[in-house]
């Protein structure tokens, strides 16, 4: 490993995820029940956490299964929170809805927010202004990024930071390809083109000077050739020093989605990524599948405070948390 490389890794060596403190449990402890998908913002003026965070159930439970339930919560601690807001996904009129991100904005909050559109059954990226976290409401949902808009088969899962003028938005796309007769409708009949197999699913990024008329720009992180070879998801991005640190998830085949596991990136200018785990993930969880994902992180008084879901003994995932003191 170069030495810039060793640098970089060196801010943060891996961790047991297993020693996380459970904020947010599963419905049920079974496979296919999860409560993860975090996204965390620190408010220095007002020394408050707010999380985001979705609530899963099985597909096979028809109209009640898949990401039902999504919810923005407070603490003054980092680790004890309470539900300030939440959207089912019958409000939206959505099969599933995924990851949200929030951040500030003149005047109150932004929150973006993934769900399958219901008109094409392929996922698209909203978002909602309101000038207290308790005040969304889906009404006033706007799109950000589509699927057409993007000329992808399905964008979804933000991150979202804004630096000077400039809103980033990092997103999991399903790459767009040519399809065999009746093959892509079939795909997005069966609800979700993310489960089949179909494309590939690296991230993408746009950029927006409003926060809200957004411009994509395609790859910036494209999957690899081994354990992340068919999806690399770019979940988090922290600034250190002249540069970015980025965490991601990656799955080598389909048959790995939900259960991805936690690689790290870096780079200079947020459009041009390095993977700097290219043989091997950087975290694996001890249970089951090892699955750690969703990996968001900030940086407090010099100490890391990590956020990520992670699978249990019994297939289903929780929603952790640890403080990790910078190395």
């Amino acid at each position: 490993m170069p030495a810039c490389q060793r640098r970089v890794m060196a801010l943060l060596a891996p961790f047991n995820p297993a020693d996380g403190i459970v904020l947010r449990e599963p419905e049920r402890g079974e496979p296919g029940y999860w409560a993860g998908c975090p996204s965390v913002l620190f408010e220095p003026d007002k020394q408050r956490f707010l999380l985001t965070y979705r609530q899963r159930r099985p597909q096979e439970m028809d109209a009640g299964g898949r990401g039902w339930r999504c919810a923005l919560a407070a603490s003054n601690d980092g680790v004890h929170f309470h539900d300030l807001w939440e959207v089912h996904k019958s409000e939206l009129a959505t099969p599933s809805m995924e990851r949200c991100s929030l951040i500030p904005a003149p005047g109150g909050y932004r929150l973006y927010i993934s769900y399958v559109d219901p008109a094409d059954k392929r996922w698209r990226i909203d978002v909602m202004e309101a000038a207290e976290p308790a005040s969304f409401a889906t009404e006033s949902a706007r799109p950000a990024l589509t699927a057409t808009g993007t000329g992808t088969e399905g964008v979804k899962d933000p991150y979202v930071l804004r630096i000077g003028p400039v809103t980033y938005m990092f997103a999991s796309f399903a790459a767009p390809r040519a399809f065999a007769a009746g093959e892509q409708e079939r795909a997005h009949r069966a609800g979700d083109i993310y489960n089949t197999g179909a494309t590939i699913l690296p991230t993408g990024l746009a950029t927006s000077l409003d926060g809200t008329g957004f411009r994509w720009h395609g790859t910036v992180l494209g999957v690899g050739e081994g354990w992340d070879r068919y999806q690399a998801r770019l979940s988090c991005v922290v600034p250190i020093g002249p540069g970015y640190l980025g965490f991601y998830d990656g799955s080598a085949e389909v048959g790995e989605n939900y259960e991805e596991r936690c690689g790290v990136a870096a780079s200079g200018d947020l459009w041009h990524w390095e993977r700097l785990t290219t043989r091997e993930p950087w975290i694996v969880g001890p249970h089951g599948t090892g699955s750690v994902r969703y990996l968001d992180a900030l940086i407090l008084d010099g100490e890391w405070w990590i956020y990520y879901e992670m699978a249990r003994p019994d297939g289903a995932h929780d929603l952790r948390a640890q403080q990790i003191p910078i190395t």
